[in-house]
């Protein structure tokens, strides 16, 4: 082979290599611009496929294979970063440093091309909402204020058929069971909600949920719901339903409370409905005080927050006390970077209001009530 060849073989084999993942990141940020599309095609069609095939992969193993996964390739990055410095201190020359910073360069492109072809599309579909046919309303304080008292109905006669005045923890295994048995409800009502398999575990990583500021997330590679083991065991039941709203493809932090508002509040059980009406209260509590606060009525505020410390029940109270105590103790330094980062992520994948698009389940809730006269 002349030298020639040679060369022309590694041009022809380095412009294979660059052209081709760049070419589909094209694709993807095409198709981004076509929500309905996506809806039709990817999230409703091939991701259902993807997404029960890597639950049937995974949901034999009791542990979760990806968290072994984001194990292992955090350990290949530190591999790769130590290389890197041993390689620099050891003068090594511009052209090959600038040939590693390229294959790295490559790598983070097809991560980035799998990421969005197993899961990124579905933060782009039109989602639960479109599938309702619900229109984000305008809403008003006064709304919040309404939605906040009918909450406090539900949350207060929810904990009053458990009974027992100190709180009931139900086993982490009887709660995944029932967890799916809620989206087997809901998908008689909404099919679009029909789950199977099941791959929810808990984190290998709970102890260290304090410093990342998790309850729970879903692992895109290995299509595994995880949730922590080490927090109050009430608020278990409605964290497991909106990380299977994960799995099922609502890739939106709001959609995935929605999805696991409509399964979770169809259960029979009082632990879910106590579970999933008192994450809403706080919800719809925030709201209250932004609402407030954004129309300087700090009267009107204080008001609220006396109506509703006057008409929880007293367990609730309690109930809410030693929640914040728990998460309290978590508190640390390391948490706001991460949730910093996190905040930035969401914002780049069309959740314009970051981590305070979790608390758009109020809107999404207004709107399933006006339509449909009942929460």
């Amino acid at each position: 082979m002349t030298r020639n060849d040679k060369k022309w073989q590694f041009e022809h084999i380095f412009w294979i290599k660059w052209l081709v993942p760049v070419f589909l990141i094209t694709c993807i940020e095409y198709i981004k611009n076509y929500p309905q599309w996506i809806e039709d095609n990817y999230s409703t069609g091939w991701y259902r496929m993807i997404g029960s095939t890597l639950r049937i992969l995974t949901g034999w193993t009791h542990f979760s294979l990806g968290d072994l996964f984001y194990l292992a390739l955090g350990f290949s990055i530190l591999v790769e970063i130590i290389r890197l410095a041993i390689a620099i201190f050891g003068n090594i020359s511009w052209d090959k440093l600038f040939s590693i910073l390229l294959k790295w360069v490559r790598k983070l492109l097809w991560l980035y091309i799998w990421f969005n072809l197993i899961w990124g599309l579905n933060y782009y579909r039109t989602g639960i909402t479109g599938q309702l046919q619900l229109e984000k309303i305008h809403y008003c304080k006064e709304d919040v204020v309404q939605l906040t008292h009918d909450l406090i109905g539900k949350v207060n006669e929810s904990r009053r058929q458990l009974k027992d005045t100190s709180l009931p923890e139900m086993p982490f295994n009887q709660i995944l069971e029932n967890a799916k048995s809620c989206y087997d409800k809901a998908s008689l009502t909404y099919p679009f909600l029909s789950y199977h398999p099941s791959s929810v575990k808990s984190s290998l990583y709970s102890k260290l949920g304090m410093y990342f500021g998790f309850t729970g997330y879903y692992n895109p590679f290995s299509g595994e719901a995880q949730v922590r083991n080490d927090i109050p065991a009430i608020l278990l039941p409605y964290i497991t339903c909106h990380e299977i709203g994960h799995q099922l493809g609502y890739a939106s932090e709001s959609e995935a409370n929605f999805s696991g508002y409509l399964s979770c509040s169809r259960s029979k059980d009082p632990y879910f409905l106590y579970s999933v009406y008192l994450d809403m209260f706080t919800y719809a509590q925030m709201e209250e005080i932004h609402t407030h606060i954004i129309d300087g009525d700090t009267t009107g505020l204080k008001t609220a927050l006396l109506y509703n410390k006057e008409h929880l029940d007293s367990l609730v109270k309690k109930d809410r006390r030693a929640i914040r105590a728990f998460f309290n103790k978590e508190e640390n330094k390391v948490s706001p970077v991460v949730s910093s980062i996190y905040d930035q992520y969401l914002k780049l994948n069309m959740q314009d209001g970051g981590v305070e698009s979790y608390n758009e389940i109020i809107g999404w809730l207004l709107a399933y009530q006006k339509k449909y006269g009942k929460i």
